[in-house]
């Protein structure tokens, strides 16, 4: 049985582990340094896209960049020391601010890779409820340039929910599971006109499934953290 929290515990660990394990320094999975970069939780109203982490400041406070910030020419995109891979030049390029450190940037990109090979570890379910939650941010360039053995967890997220109001052409119908509930989930299916299709509520902390049907026109749901699709959706 999954302890309702056992996502975020996870993602917590995983930045535990990384602080203290450090990194090897490599490029794609296994790269980065030693902290993870911190998440944050997806908006209330969301198209089931994985939500974006800001980049971290050139101080190095972890302070958020303007995602305005004028981006350095491909050009100018060279480490202080040694070279980049083709992938990691694909990964940074249109994201490092100018007068930023571009090894700063790739290392919150390889972060997320070492974050997401973690959570596979624990629980696949979990890795891919982590990304659609905005838990694990920016994991679409990651995986696409740095890790792209990770692939099938962002594809899986593209099609999820988190917690929030999904309507219109965001909402699929087919099944649907939260894998790592909160004891406070609770969701409601409704159609034209705002007609009730369904609703209902878990407090076990246990994995619900519940079943989105082509009436559907939104789904909104709390404390249920990620809905996962599930067959053929």
């Amino acid at each position: 049985m999954r302890h309702p929290f056992l996502a975020g515990a996870a993602v917590a660990l995983a930045t535990a582990v990384l602080a203290a394990c450090g990194s090897s320094g490599g490029s794609g999975d296994e790269g980065g340094k030693a902290a993870a970069a911190s998440s944050t939780p997806s908006a209330a109203v969301s198209s089931g896209s994985p939500v974006a982490g800001p980049a971290v400041s050139p101080s190095g406070t972890g302070a958020p960049m303007p995602s305005t910030a004028p981006k350095a020419p491909a050009g100018d995109i060279t480490p202080a020391t040694g070279s980049f891979t083709k992938k990691q030049k694909e990964y940074l390029t249109d994201r490092v601010p100018k007068g930023m450190d571009p090894a700063a940037v790739l290392q919150t990109g390889q972060e997320t890779c070492d974050r997401l090979r973690y959570l596979v570890k624990a629980d696949r379910d979990i890795a891919v409820g982590a990304i659609v939650s905005g838990e694990v941010a920016d994991a679409e360039p990651a995986v696409a340039h740095l890790c792209p053995q990770h692939q099938d967890l962002v594809d899986r997220a593209a099609l999820g929910y988190a917690d929030g109001t999904h309507e219109g052409a965001a909402l699929r119908a087919g099944r649907y599971t939260a894998p790592s509930p909160t004891r406070a989930c609770s969701w409601q299916l409704t159609g034209a006109n705002g007609k009730e299709l369904g609703s209902g509520s878990s407090d076990t902390g246990k994995p619900v499934e519940i079943t989105v049907p082509e009436a559907a026109r939104a789904l909104t749901s709390t404390g249920c953290y990620a809905w996962l699709p599930e067959g053929d959706n």
